[in-house]
């Protein structure tokens, strides 16, 4: 690209769209999280290695999703319920039933680093149970807590992005 303005216009662009998918959802809908977690096209072409043998190494995905807790607990809120029936409907679809997640919480960087790492592991274990009983079997799910260690935004560290519960595919 010669022009300069141009180039400035696409850069910005990009940072925009960047900063919006690392933002966690607080909406999404089963055919949204299929996508975000599913594999690549299964019909993709596969790869092999100068020796013949496949040369495949599963693509791990993940998403972001804001789950309201009550203020420095576990208990769930209602408000976050239609978004994990999503979740549990997208883990039984078609694309995700053979699959293995873990389900990372994460908090913000109020309070201490023993707390938020307790709370974050409370956190995850409310929505692994909230999953199983939706007939999810607990051998897909790996429950973590993270606490402040992996902030979304290190920059803001209290900010509301950090509180999240990211899943993740398990190989």
């Amino acid at each position: 690209m010669s022009n300069p303005a141009l180039w400035a216009s696409v850069m910005i662009f990009a940072s925009l769209h960047l900063s919006l998918l690392a933002q966690p959802l607080s909406k999404a809908s089963v055919a949204d999280i299929e996508q975000q977690l599913a594999p690549n096209a299964p019909n993709a072409p596969k790869t092999r290695s100068l020796n013949g043998t496949r040369n495949l190494v599963p693509e791990v995905r993940s998403i972001d999703l804001v789950i309201q807790f009550d203020l420095g607990s576990a208990k769930l809120q209602e408000d976050s319920k239609p978004l994990l029936d999503n979740l549990a409907q997208a883990m039984k679809g078609e694309r995700l039933k053979e699959m293995k997640f873990k389900i990372e919480g994460h908090t913000d960087a109020k309070g201490s680093a023993s707390f938020n790492d307790k709370l974050s592991l409370e956190r995850a274990q409310t929505v692994v149970k909230f999953i199983h009983d939706k007939q999810i079997t607990p051998e897909r799910l790996v429950a973590e807590g993270k606490g402040f260690r992996e902030l979304l935004m290190p920059d803001k560290p209290q900010a509301m992005e950090n509180r999240r519960v990211r899943i993740t595919t398990l190989p």
